[in-house]
């Protein structure tokens, strides 16, 4: 650990108030003080609840070896991610930190696992804000409900840090509770069926995102397929509205028992205000309009005229043309001329959904916004910071498990959001984006997509840049999907292309604090989509995505979300 120097801190005024809150308990047998740290809204819930807010729950790490912290087998409440802080983020752990945890489930022990200590608090006054502690990069364990513990100083320093402690986090449920998809996200397709939960079986909670509507396979996507399965036969569902508006059923807004009182008027002045009341006045207009009112155009084809009735003059055949040029002229005339001359607004509302689609890609990717995917917003205090330019972005991985479900995505975001801001101490989320292995790209730290938002992701070159992170752990043998390949890219190039920068090209930039790779100040001349070590001292985004990020480069380029 480099030494315990003290960092200056500048004194932001802050609508954040002090978070941790309440609840000692003592740990039989441990000696271990748990302190259940609440966010916010707490509700007394039954089992039967549509939601859980996301928790936070800690236990100190005391001993008197000041090297070493180990915690025995210690029953929890429930959580699935966890990680370790420490009071002064100026201090960089050195050493390693283990953990083991018992599954909610079936009860069983994980083997050891490392928590990384790649995480640096922002380089702004978020970073120097009171109560902004230094931690691990956080663990998804799935649902736990307990855990084991081992920290132990290393390198030059002789003390693990001051304020030890083991933070787990409980994601939480949202309304539509868990997602029901059990895809691993092999092919990656996942995105393509729903918005948030989506896997490949389209077994998800998601929120469709309308890219692919013939997919979805949830109740979530279920009502948007009739309206679009209707725009794709608007042409068909035109020419019924089109019998319907020869007798101006159309024109009503109401009920078609409305019509029958004052038909006439609203027809003759529309039509042939001149030849109605001279030739037929009172008798076959009569018996003409309660035919087609009532019984609507299912009752027309009865008349002697089918084809005279859709068309505009139903009440000039009797009168002015008797008989062989209205029926030839009218029936030719119908398919064409009926569609352009009465329902005006008819052909030219058909041809616009038709260019809309032509264009076919939207503007952005499909992106699962935050509330989506259950941000809780009564944790950002601040309002978010803006850039003037986004010159890079910058690729990572969680570092978490790989083994999770695609329906767990929201849930894992969820818990990092909870951990950055209750953990860390940060104002929100780290990273402007998350990619999952099925593909899916959510929204990351709040602000707007489409805006140049400042994360907290890569130490000296947030002020130039966005972060992107792909859930996993790609330096221990994890191998990215296709599918994340092509979102991360897709994303880069949407993000990059908003400023006029090319993802296949190069750019400097000016590191704003010492990195471990660039001095305070120093020229960096990189990718204009990097990996997080290409700023930052750093296994991440692990050796499997970095050694991808040439194809992601290239596939960037030729986007079709490229700018």
């Amino acid at each position: 650990m480099s030494p315990r120097g003290t960092r200056a801190r500048r004194t932001r005024t802050s609508k954040r108030t002090i978070w941790l809150a309440a609840g000692a308990v003592v740990i039989a047998g441990t000696g271990v003080t748990a302190v259940a740290v609440g966010g916010g809204s707490e509700g007394g819930g039954g089992a039967d609840e549509a939601a859980r807010p996301a928790q936070a729950h800690t236990l100190a790490l005391t001993g008197k070896d000041p090297k070493k912290r180990e915690l025995p087998r210690t029953d929890t409440q429930l959580f699935s991610l966890v990680g370790v802080s420490w009071e002064d983020s100026a201090d960089e752990f050195e050493g390693t930190a283990q953990i083991r945890t018992r599954g909610a489930e079936d009860g069983a022990w994980t083997d050891w696992r490392d928590l990384d200590f790649d995480i640096r608090a922002p380089e702004t006054q978020e970073g120097d804000a009171t109560g902004v502690r230094g931690a691990s990069e956080p663990l998804w364990v799935g649902p736990s409900d307990a855990v084991e513990a081992r920290v132990v100083a290393g390198g030059k320093e002789t003390a693990v840090p001051d304020a030890l402690r083991l933070d787990m986090i409980d994601p939480g449920e949202t309304k539509g509770g868990k997602g029901k998809g059990k895809g691993k996200g092999e092919t990656g397709k996942g995105q393509e069926n729903g918005k948030g939960n989506g896997n490949e079986n389209g077994k998800g909670n998601g929120k469709g995102n309308g890219k692919t509507p013939a997919e979805p396979g949830d109740s979530g996507t279920a009502a948007p397929d009739p309206s679009q399965s209707g725009g794709e036969t608007e042409p068909s569902s035109a020419p019924e509205q089109s019998a319907g508006p020869s007798s101006e059923p159309t024109a009503e807004p109401g009920s078609p028992s409305e019509e029958p009182t004052a038909p006439e008027p609203s027809e003759e002045p529309t039509q042939d205000p001149t030849q109605e009341p001279t030739a037929e006045p009172s008798a076959p207009v009569p018996s003409e309009e309660p035919t087609a009112e009532p019984g609507g155009p299912s009752e027309e084809p009865t008349a002697p005229e089918p084809s005279e009735e859709p068309t505009q003059d139903p009440t000039q055949e009797p009168t002015a043309e008797p008989s062989a040029p209205a029926p030839s002229e009218e029936p030719t005339e119908e398919p064409t001329a009926d569609p352009t001359t009465e329902p005006t607004a008819e052909p030219s509302a058909q041809p616009d959904p038709a260019e809309s689609t032509t264009p076919a890609a939207p503007a952005a990717p499909a992106v699962v916004s935050r509330a989506d995917w259950g941000a809780d917003e009564s944790l950002v205090a601040d309002p978010s910071d803006y850039l003037d330019k986004v010159d890079a972005v910058f690729v990572h991985h969680t570092a978490g498990t790989n083994s999770y479900e695609c329906a767990d995505s929201p849930a894992i975001i969820r818990g990092i959001l909870t951990y950055h801001v209750k953990s860390n101490g940060w104002n929100d989320i780290g990273y402007n984006f998350f990619v999952d292995k099925c593909g899916t790209v959510f929204e990351g730290r709040a602000g707007g997509t489409d805006k140049p938002v400042r994360g907290a992701h890569t130490y000296g070159f947030n002020g130039s840049s966005a972060g992107v992170s792909l859930l996993g752990d790609y330096e221990n043998g994890g191998t990215p999907t296709a599918a994340a390949k092509q979102a991360i890219a897709d994303i880069s190039a949407w993000k990059l292309g908003l400023h006029g920068v090319d993802p296949e090209a190069k750019v400097t930039l000016t590191a704003a604090a010492d990195t471990r790779v660039w001095k305070n100040g120093e020229k960096a001349t990189l990718n204009t989509v990097s990996g997080h070590r290409d700023g930052f001292g750093t296994l991440c985004p692990g050796v499997a995505l970095y050694s991808a990020l040439p194809e992601i480069r290239r596939t960037a380029g030729a986007s079709e979300y490229a700018g």
